[in-house]
């Protein structure tokens, strides 16, 4: 098959669609991406990129078709606004110098929506069916996330995200718990296909290594891996470190990322000295992702209480599960589901900084046996649910069954 993929976060950015395209590759199908100049999370092109140089790229066998955008920059709601448009704008022109026919069209759409608009252009012109992939419910979460609470703002959001999902031939969702909302959006239930996320197969049970225990703090460990933003909640994560500091001083809290809420973390820390029990390492290429988790005693998952967030699967408990490490979660409903159900951790309700300590340190007294146990149990349920290989087969089945 010969596959477009549409999204605005592609390579060098760090995405889940990166490995989906290279593994579509490696199944032999011929892949090209239309996405935008890399700029996230710092909010500012990537080295050698700028709005007008590399319109187009090949990586690892995939063509990228590279379109202007206004950089992100602090991510506050005017520059993101400005950046999700004009991506939506300048995409569609780009979209224009695409020759060639595609068999399907797969949008990525880890917020914006907007990034659907180009790809339904894609679709008029190619006769290619779309499929959107959820990774975010618009407009609920713009709310939640961004903050956004004026009613017509929401209103016209909705209205644009029915139309995308209208024009899309079938829509998949990477947790189920999403098909209530999207079908209240007016799409029928068929139309509708559960397709979770996978991780790259890189991720896997592995030792520790010198180079990276020798970056860790001495005691025991919990480590938050990905975006520090507003949604995955460190005012909840400090508050729980300064109890834990107060009952346990041995048991430390490594964050491992970037985003816009660091330099609040880097605050907290030195307004209520942390700086022996709350680390922050910094970003680190994702294929050292494994060596750094096998440092860790537990991995740490948290997000705000938000009725939306309580729907998603974030993405980063397929990680931890795939390298076989008990999660430590303060999250609610779906993701929380999992960790449960896959006996792989201990979940507390989001925004509960006292529970969340008391669970660290539950940890820290678990038996060494009942530990190695839940990273086993972890890594079983990534096979049967998330795998690579088996969620790339049902994405071919998706495709030639779901024309």
């Amino acid at each position: 098959m010969k596959i477009l993929i549409v999204t605005q976060y592609f390579w060098p950015e760090n995405f889940r669609i990166n490995d989906l395209a290279l593994a579509l590759i490696e199944r032999g199908h011929d892949v090209e991406v239309l996405t935008g100049k890399p700029n996230y999370p710092q909010g500012k092109f990537y080295d050698s990129y700028s709005f007008f140089s590399k319109g187009l790229e090949i990586w690892n066998g995939v063509k990228i078709h590279r379109s202007p955008l206004i950089p992100r920059g602090n991510s506050g709601g005017l520059r993101l606004m400005l950046n999700y448009l004009s991506f939506a704008f300048f995409s569609i022109i780009r979209s224009f110098s695409i020759g060639g026919d595609f068999d399907k069209i797969l949008v990525y759409e880890p917020s914006p929506i907007t990034v659907g608009i180009p790809a339904i252009f894609m679709k008029r012109r190619k006769k290619a069916n779309i499929y959107f992939w959820v990774q975010d419910l618009w407009p609920q979460s713009v709310s939640a996330a961004g903050g956004i609470t004026n009613k017509y703002i929401i209103k016209l959001l909705d209205k644009i995200t029915q139309w995308i999902y209208k024009a899309s031939d079938k829509v998949l969702i990477q947790s189920e718990a999403f098909r209530e909302i999207i079908n209240k959006q007016g799409v029928e239930d068929k139309k509708i296909l559960f397709y979770p996320n996978s991780v790259e197969s890189i991720f896997q049970v592995t030792s520790p290594k010198t180079e990276f225990l020798s970056l860790m703090p001495k005691g025991f460990n919990i480590m938050f891996a990905g975006n520090i933003g507003e949604s995955q909640d460190f005012e909840t994560i400090i508050e729980a470190a300064k109890i834990v500091k107060s009952v346990n001083p041995e048991i430390k809290w490594v964050i491992l990322g970037d985003g816009r809420k660091k330099s609040y973390v880097e605050d907290k820390i030195k307004e209520f000295g942390l700086e022996g029990n709350l680390y922050l390492l910094g970003s680190f290429p994702v294929n050292q992702m494994p060596y750094f988790y096998a440092c860790a005693d537990c991995l740490l998952v948290s997000l705000k209480r938000d009725y939306i967030f309580s729907l998603t699967i974030p993405s980063k408990i397929q990680s931890y599960l795939a390298c076989g490490k008990p999660i430590l979660a303060s999250l609610d409903g779906e993701g929380g589901r999992i960790i449960t159900e896959a006996k792989a951790g201990l979940v507390v309700e989001s925004e509960n900084p006292t529970e969340l300590a008391t669970r660290a340190i539950d940890f820290y007294n678990m038996s060494k046996t009942d530990i190695d146990q839940m990273g086993v149990n972890a890594r079983n349920y990534f096979d049967v649910n998330f795998e690579r290989e088996l969620l790339v087969d049902r994405l071919e089945q998706i495709f030639y069954n779901h024309a």
